[in-house]
């Protein structure tokens, strides 16, 4: 199968917090960093999720947000460090490619995002996704 969304990202559950209906599930990609999901508890019974279970990580590219500093005091829990190699702009969008330890990531942001924060290739980054935007794909 092939799917539009662009940051498919290859990881372990480390471990599933199951709540009434919603579960948290720990993934450490194969960089090593720790990314959170948010989904629904039938959906991790349903993948038979569980420490040790390969996934894969899906985060559409529009839910990538960046910051070129360091982000303390939010409720975000993934923050990936990385370093833009790409970046192709439009008249409202650019698409960012931010290459992170063991992968790459495509941030969509506006235009104007991009020129306030100065893109180019080289610029080091942070990635914030929230958890409840990442969706898990058992392998």
């Amino acid at each position: 199968m092939s799917l539009s969304i662009r940051n498919q990202l290859p990881g372990t559950v480390t471990a599933v917090t199951p709540g009434e209906a919603m579960a948290t599930v720990r993934v450490r990609l194969t960089g090593g960093q720790v990314l959170t999901a948010a989904i629904t508890r039938e959906a991790a019974d349903d993948l038979g999720l569980a420490p040790g279970t390969a996934v894969r990580a899906l985060v559409k590219s529009t839910e990538v947000s960046l910051a070129t500093v360091p982000v303390e005091g939010l409720s975000i829990r993934n923050r990936l460090p990385g370093t833009v190699t790409d970046i192709a702009t439009g008249d409202a969008m650019a698409s960012v490619r931010i290459t992170v330890e063991g992968g790459e990531l495509t941030a969509a942001i506006t235009r104007d995002a991009a020129d306030d924060l100065a893109l180019s290739a080289g610029t080091p980054v942070v990635a914030l996704i929230k958890s409840t935007e990442v969706s898990l794909a058992a392998e």
